[in-house]
């Protein structure tokens, strides 16, 4: 979250910032609460004050009577204090971080701009077919008992492609292992408070969070969560850092709101694997750690030969706690385009930066050698989100006999095994 002192010095520039990022929240309801409750807060520490100075005296019935008068006026302001502390903080957790200066400004999520493009749009010689018709004539997914066992938007993977997919976690984890991560296996689970503490929404009608009944857990999206949680409530040695995590978890997400997205097959799902690579830092070095992450992600997909273009999200497209975002979209040809003509861009990972807005929440700071304490910078960034990376080996390997070539960095957790075949 933002600090409340900015906002009040920076009132313009912040409801600016909310437009521009199409956020909704009410700043000047925010602020109204808030010296609302400065106020109450106010009226109850004098209140304790008075009290404690006549309890220090000798006690005739009159200090007495008017000690029970302070307490029962402190009741009755206590609650309301209560009430406007989750109200303000309600409104706080919605207003956005502020924007990186170099970040385009646009009201269409869609006007992201390119920074690079690596490698051409694959071509072929023959029709291709999309990854759907692939994995049902190599015998790789299996849909229709997913959704027999779980519903709609859940899958099996099987043969290579189950092989293919601990393929890649080991190739994604080596990767961030040589570049100095430590690497994690996560929960699945973390407290509703972790997530708000983070910035995002575990409830509400546009959620895409799943949260167990009777509890005050949630299935994680991401293992941003697990990792952004990790150090909650400490304060880190400045000596130590930047601390680089690659956190392997499973993902779940409701995908609220997506119905007019594209989505067939595995490309939106209620469950994936994926490695998460989580930083923390100075503010002096965010800005070079994420560009890091995002090198780090450029090197997992050339290595695997997939064609990419790196894009920077606008104002419009910037999620809640991120000063900055980039994708990776992978060209996949089994993707439509918004005139039918199959071949289009797809997401496969993004990297932000959060700067203090998570640690904030989460009261995560570090010790300077000078004694004092800051709030500390995380990043995120996707080394390797497992569905979609196996969509783009899948449609983009594609031979025109139906077999799939194998990407040769994955080859060795294969035994050599150099294509899937028809069984």
């Amino acid at each position: 979250m933002l600090d409340i002192k900015f906002i009040i010095e920076n009132q313009e520039l912040v409801k600016q910032n909310c437009i521009n990022r199409l956020s909704k929240v009410d700043v000047d309801l925010l602020l109204s609460k808030y010296e609302e409750r400065l106020s109450i807060l106010k009226k109850i520490e004098l209140l304790q004050a008075e009290r404690n100075k006549n309890s220090k005296t000798k006690p005739t019935l009159e200090i007495i009577e008017e000690i029970k008068k302070k307490n029962l006026e402190i009741e009755e302001l206590q609650p309301k204090l209560n009430i406007l502390e989750s109200e303000v903080r309600e409104l706080l957790l919605q207003v956005p971080n502020m924007t990186h200066k170099d970040v385009f400004v646009s009201f269409n999520e869609d006007e992201n701009p390119v920074l690079e493009i690596c490698g051409e749009p694959t071509k072929f010689d023959f029709i291709p077919k999309d990854h759907v018709e692939l994995a049902e004539s190599l015998d790789l997914i299996d849909f229709d008992r997913g959704t027999k066992v779980a519903g709609a938007k859940f899958y099996y993977l099987k043969n290579e492609l189950a092989l293919l997919e601990f393929a890649l976690t080991q190739y994604a984890l080596e990767v961030c292992v040589n570049r100095g991560f430590t690497p994690f296996v996560t929960p699945d689970l973390a407290k509703k408070e972790i997530l708000e503490g983070l910035g995002f929404q575990p409830r509400g009608e546009s959620t895409q969070i799943y949260s167990i009944e009777n509890s005050d857990l949630c299935l994680v999206g991401t293992a941003e969560i697990t990792m952004g949680g990790y150090h909650a409530n400490e304060v880190l040695d400045e000596k130590i850092l930047p601390l680089k995590y690659a956190a392997v978890s499973h993902c779940f997400r409701t995908e609220a709101g997506a119905a007019s997205k594209f989505s067939k097959g595995i490309f939106r799902v209620h469950q994936f694997s994926k490695i998460e690579m989580f930083a923390y830092t100075t503010p002096e070095t965010s800005e070079s750690i994420h560009k890091e992450l995002l090198e780090i992600e450029k090197e997992i997909f050339k290595g695997l030969k997939i064609p990419f273009r790196v894009i920077d999200h606008c104002t419009a497209d910037l999620g809640g706690p991120s000063i900055r975002t980039y994708d990776l979209e992978a060209w996949m040809p089994g993707k439509p385009k918004s005139d039918g003509v199959m071949g289009n861009w797809g997401e496969i990972t993004s990297t932000s930066n959060c700067t203090d807005f998570q640690a904030r929440g989460l009261n995560i700071k570090y010790k300077k050698e000078d004694g004092s304490k800051e709030f500390i910078h995380t990043l995120n960034g996707t080394a390797i989100s497992m569905a979609r990376a196996l969509i783009c080996i899948m449609e983009n390997n594609q031979t025109k006999d139906g077999e799939i070539i194998i990407p040769e960095v994955l080859r060795k957790y294969l035994n050599g095994r150099e294509k899937i075949s028809r069984k």
